[in-house]
């Protein structure tokens, strides 16, 4: 906890009770970055936070980018951000960040002013119902009890307030303010460490009475702040340890996952062993030499072929750690190609993906494999040289497929994945960007994230912005053109660094729909699934402040990125156009290639 010192005492903190609570609670928890939304009902929060040194705070007009924006930064610093909105409908913007945070395990703090209660649905204007807006999607939340010792006058002579008696007096209301803030503490401290404990959003309603806008230079005393209480589950692993050793196929699949999270001893025991096949993906963050880290060119070449391969991959015992997976082969063939045993490493959930769960250890991977595995004893099997073997075999088919195709969307990837410098901080948009980049070799170096909680669109740019601002190596977004163009607003802050890059691949539309089933190149198709445009990015980089380059060849594209990285004074913007109605045939094409095997 922070010590007040001497020259703290000149910190202004809001003369409203709650409001001071909110920034002194924030302070003793360590939650120092706070993302400010314009408004007036956030006014004392805003001011308290603004006026303490302990708090770096950010200034966002738009409530959606605003929420993802600090839902980036929380997920570099694996410690919660806030988010601080004004009432009404402000509140309602934050949800997808919410909903993306609470699937991809990250503690974000949602701050919320509200009107007072007598105040909410009797016509008045910027209200709504705060309550129960984001519940299904929080690990914990708290509408506080409105202070009464504010504005007392405004509250005795308001006919609808229920706080307190309209004849109560002076002693009384101060009696019942001491009773509401002993509760208000209580709710603060424990959903704040909630956030911590299981590492997901959060939300706390402030509702206010004006004026608005008054300081003090008093805190009070904070009697509730207790520190979040670590709880240590005990297993015993001893059954399945013997089952583990006695397992010849075991698969080990790793979803999102962060960088240098786990200890290489045991990465390069479970690569060495003969028994274990593992599967990465791009967002796992791992890269070791034995690893099938391109699930997809495994899979996708089989599956019209003989299902015998298939007989041989399935796996007796599947263990799973990381969040969620891309992979949509890798699914499939799970749910088909049941494992006898799944099990799941995760502190807090497991989903039920393949059907075939039957153990979650609820510890964190780094505590599980020093109990579990402890002496490692390696397995005589076939099983990874059979894997490796059909999966080498036709990779080696892929480039040769790729050395000769047009460019394209794939052609695009694979000269951008081959360009990218060894230390990046890689930010990816969902749909088809983070598809293409399962595809791929990413340098050892460089970290991978994406929002794969929910896999939305909605978001990516304000993510990587935030995340910029806290991870030490250059940012790269790679994004699609619909992706980019629905999170323009991403970008519209003062904090993007020179050294942000994105690069925005362009085909016209959505283009992974014309790799789904269905009807192509009808008025239907291209209105409503592809979405085909004719729009650009040159205008809204020169709006935003950001350098830009456009190229649709890929001799155009490999001189690009030989400066597109170098140091500049502005971020920059590199428009990849490529060719709408062939990017589907030679992506399906690709894989087709690898079936010769």
């Amino acid at each position: 906890m922070k010590m007040k010192s001497a020259e703290s005492k000149l910190i202004k903190y809001p003369e409203i009770p709650l409001a001071q609570m909110i920034v002194q609670f924030c302070e003793r928890k360590g939650i120092q970055h706070i993302v400010i939304c314009a408004g007036s009902r956030n006014a004392p929060l805003t001011n308290g936070f603004v006026e303490n040194p302990f708090f770096e705070t950010f200034s966002i007009v738009d409530e959606r980018s605003a929420a993802f924006f600090a839902m980036g930064m929380a997920q570099q610093l694996n410690n919660p951000t806030a988010v601080v909105c004004t009432s009404g409908s402000a509140l309602l913007n934050f949800y997808p960040a919410v909903a993306e945070a609470f699937y991809s395990y990250i503690p974000l703090v949602v701050i919320s002013a509200d009107r007072m209660p007598h105040r909410i649905d009797i016509g008045d204007g910027q209200t709504i119902e705060q309550k129960g807006v984001f519940e299904p999607h929080l690990v914990d939340f708290a509408y506080l009890i409105p202070d009464v010792i504010h504005s007392s006058y405004t509250l005795l002579e308001n006919p609808n307030q229920k706080l307190i008696s309209k004849d109560a007096s002076i002693e009384e209301i101060t009696i019942k303010q001491k009773e509401i803030q002993g509760e208000n503490e209580k709710k603060i401290n424990k959903v704040l460490n909630q956030a911590i404990q299981k590492s997901g959003p959060v939300h706390l309603n402030v509702p206010m009475e004006e004026p608005l806008y008054g300081m003090t230079l008093s805190p009070f005393e904070i009697n509730h702040a207790e520190s979040p209480e670590i709880i240590y589950k005990k297993f015993d692993f001893t059954p399945f340890q013997k089952q583990w050793r006695e397992a010849k196929k075991k698969l080990i699949l790793v979803g999102v996952n962060h960088p240098q999270l786990i200890d290489q001893k045991w990465l390069e025991l479970i690569d060495s062993d003969p028994s274990v096949v593992l599967m990465t993906e791009t967002t796992s963050n791992l890269r070791l030499p034995n690893s099938i880290n391109s699930i997809d060119s495994l899979i996708a070449p089989m599956e019209k072929g003989d299902a015998s391969f298939f007989e041989t991959l399935k796996p007796e015992i599947l263990l799973t750690f990381g969040g969620m997976v891309v992979s949509k082969k890798i699914k499939n063939f799970l749910r088909e190609f049941s494992p006898k045993e799944h099990w799941h490493v995760d502190p807090y959930r497991a989903n039920d993906t393949y059907y075939c769960l039957s153990q979650h250890f609820s510890i964190s991977i780094n505590d599980f494999f020093p109990k579990f595995f402890g002496e490692y004893v390696l397995t005589k099997s076939d099983y990874k040289a059979c894997a490796l073997f059909q999966y080498r075999a036709q990779l080696h088919l892929g480039n040769a497929y790729l050395a000769q195709i047009p460019f394209s969307d794939l052609k695009a990837f694979e000269t951008i994945f081959e360009k990218l410098p060894k230390k990046i901080h890689l930010q990816l948009a969902n749909s088809s960007t983070i598809r293409y980049a399962q595809l791929f070799q990413i340098p050892e170096y460089a970290e991978v994230f994406c929002n794969r909680g929910t896999s939305g669109i909605d978001g990516s740019t304000a993510t990587a912005v935030g995340a910029s601002l806290i991870n030490q190596n250059p940012t790269l977004l790679v994004t699609g053109d619909l992706s980019f163009f629905y999170d323009i607003n991403g970008l519209w802050n003062n904090y993007i660094p020179s050294d942000f890059r994105i690069i925005v691949i362009n085909n016209e539309g959505g283009g992974i729909f014309r790799i789904l089933p269905g009807e192509k190149d009808s008025p239907k198709f291209d209105t409503y699934f592809e979405t085909i445009h004719v729009r650009n990015a040159q205008q809204l980089a020169k709006a935003y402040g950001l350098k830009y380059k456009a190229v649709k060849t890929n001799t155009g594209l490999r001189w690009a990125l030989k400066s597109f990285f170098k140091p500049s004074s502005k971020p920059k913007i590199l428009e990849v156009k490529t060719p709408r109605r062939i990017n589907d045939r030679i992506l399906l094409n690709y894989f087709k290639a690898m079936q010769k095997s």
